[in-house]
């Protein structure tokens, strides 16, 4: 369910479960996490293109994930977070369809994100009975500002990539089905560029909120378990899996 490819310093991923429409279970998180861990440290990675299937980004977590017992600790999803938001190569999403949860909030973490006017985004974790997750309690305020921080993590709506691009989420719209060309396009330009000072200018661009994402990682993992252990919660999981 999870594809990839290694040409030329090119890492590219496909999330690939489209009769899920790309929803991600553990197993997919921990593949994930491999191929971060193994090609996010690798001198001859020059970039890392991530997409799905079908022209759908990801739906997000499954939900059935979240009816099982967690245990303490990082899930199998924050465990593929971190090692994302420390990968030294440009990382690249291609967004077209739906960007729902973590399908959104992990585009906090790439370099380049291109996507579409109507791509759909969601982050949904309140109406769920969740709290924020993916460095959002930190990251998403940074990126887009306290006003549209509040109004995407507290109301739950949908808001399209038009919507994303505008609040500087998003680093460029292209024409449906453009996505990947474009992300291509941007990950061999990249390669051309000595990869010791592009590496040295994305350490020095993130570097330093390292220490406080970690810990907001941290306190998302407690506060996650605690909702997630909830009856309320786990009514509207079970709820909202039935739609």
């Amino acid at each position: 369910m999870i594809d990839a490819t290694f040409n030329d310093g090119i890492l590219e991923i496909c999330i690939n479960r489209p009769e899920s429409k790309n929803a991600l279970n553990r197993a997919m998180y921990d593949r994930l996490t491999e191929l971060f861990d193994e090609y996010g440290d690798n001198d001859s990675c020059v970039a890392i293109i991530l997409y799905g299937a079908g022209g759908v980004f990801t739906a997000g977590a499954d939900l059935k994930d979240f009816q099982q017992k967690r245990e303490p600790g990082d899930s199998p999803a924050v465990r593929f977070l971190r090692s994302l938001s420390r990968a030294k190569p440009p990382v690249i999403a291609a967004v077209e369809g739906f960007a729902i949860g973590i399908g959104t909030t992990l585009l906090q973490h790439c370099d380049f994100v291109y996507a579409t006017a109507s791509t759909r985004c969601r982050l949904p974790f309140a109406a769920l009975g969740l709290c924020p997750e993916g460095g959002s309690s930190l990251l998403l305020e940074q990126i887009v500002g306290r006003r549209k921080a509040r109004d995407w993590l507290m109301t739950c709506r949908f808001f399209d990539g038009q919507e994303a691009h505008d609040a500087g989420y998003i680093t460029e719209l292209t024409d449906s089905g453009k996505t990947l060309e474009k992300a291509r396009e941007t990950a061999q330009a990249l390669a051309k560029i000595p990869q010791n000072s592009l590496r040295a200018t994305k350490e020095m661009l993130s570097g330093w909120h390292q220490p406080d994402l970690q810990k907001a990682f941290d306190n998302e993992v407690l506060m996650f378990a605690k909702c997630l252990a909830t009856n309320a919660t786990q009514d509207s999981i079970k709820q909202t899996g039935k739609v």
